[in-house]
C-alpha cells in the first residue's frame, strides 16, 4: 500500500504518528514494543517529531526496544553513524531504558559484530518468532534498503539474521538485518522523499524483468504488512509511468 503526502514534513508527521500507534498497540497486548530503526536523511525529521510534544508524551517509552536495520561500521562519533543520528533526534530525549537501546557496535570486526548482533536479537526474542512489531526502512536511488545492495552476498542469505555488508567504493563496512528477519515483521514501514527517488520507485512497483528483484522489492513480510509512505515528488515517477 502507498500513502502520498504532500511534502517531507507531512510525511514525517505521518511516520512519527504510525510509530505511536504501533508502540501503543503493542505495548497493549503484549506489554513491550520491539523497533528496528533507520538510518538515512529521511527518518530524522520523524524521530524529532517522536522527541517532542506532544507525541513523546503519547508512547510508552518504558516498553519500547530500539534496534537497528543497518549501520556503518565507524565510530559511534561519526557523522555517518546511524546510532548518533538517532540519539541526537530522538534517544537523547525520551526515556527508554537504556538497557533497551541495542545498538549495532561493529567498529571493530563485523564479522564478529554480526555474530554478537544475532545473540542480542536471539535473546530478546527467545522461544517466540523473531517478529519486530515494526521495521522502519528507507529506500537508495540503486533501490537498496537497510544494507541490502543490488548484487550483494546479504541479499542472497537464506539463515542468518544479521551479516556484514559492504558498498563498493566506500572506506567502510556495515552491518545489517537479512531478509529472514525482516520479512519476518509484524510491520514494515518505508519511508521515501525526493524527486530523486522516483525513478528507483517507479521500478520497484513496476514490471520486473530483472534475474534478480531489486532489494526493496524482496520486502514482503509473511503474515505481516508493508506501507509506503511517499511525498509527491518522489510518487510523480511512478504515476507518470503508470500513465504512459
Amino acid at each position: 500500500m502507498i500513502q502520498v503526502y504532500p511534502d517531507p514534513e507531512e510525511l514525517s508527521r505521518a511516520a512519527a504518528a504510525f510509530f505511536v500507534d504501533s508502540a501503543r498497540r503493542a505495548a497493549r497486548a503484549q506489554g513491550r514494543f520491539s523497533v528496528a530503526l533507520s538510518g538515512g536523511s529521511t527518518p530524522r525529521r520523524c524521530y524529532e517529531l517522536l522527541a517532542a510534544v506532544p507525541l513523546s508524551e503519547q508512547v510508552p517509552w518504558e516498553n519500547v526496544h530500539v534496534f537497528w536495520g543497518d549501520e556503518r561500521c565507524v565510530p559511534a562519533t561519526d557523522s555517518r553513524s546511524n546510532l548518533l543520528m538517532a540519539r541526537q533526534g530522538l534517544l537523547n530525549h525520551v526515556p527508554v531504558p537504556g538497557s533497551a537501546i541495542h545498538p549495532m557496535a561493529c567498529a571493530g570486526d563485523p564479522e564478529a559484530a554480526a555474530v554478537a548482533y544475532e545473540r542480542i536479537l536471539r535473546d530478546h526474542f527467545g522461544a517466540a518468532p523473531p517478529r519486530f512489531d515494526l521495521v522502519l526502512l528507507g529506500l537508495g536511488t540503486d533501490g537498496h534498503t537497510a544494507s541490502l545492495f543490488p548484487g550483494g552476498d546479504a541479499l542472497d542469505e537464506t539463515k542468518r539474521w544479521v551479516v556484514p555488508a559492504q558498498l563498493p567504493g566506500q572506506d567502510f563496512r556495515r552491518l545489517t538485518l537479512t531478509l529472514p528477519l525482516l520479512n519476518q515483521a509484524h510491520q514494515v514501514l518505508f519511508l521515501v522523499a525526493g524527486a530523486d527517488k522516483a525513478e528507483i520507485l517507479a521500478r520497484i512497483f513496476g514490471p520486473s524483468t530483472a534475474a534478480k528483484p531489486l532489494p526493496a522489492r524482496c520486502i514482503a513480510p509473511a503474515g505481516g504488512a508493508v506501507l509506503w509512505l511517499v511525498d509527491q515528488a518522489a510518487f510523480d515517477g511512478l504515476k507518470d509511468r503508470e500513465q504512459r
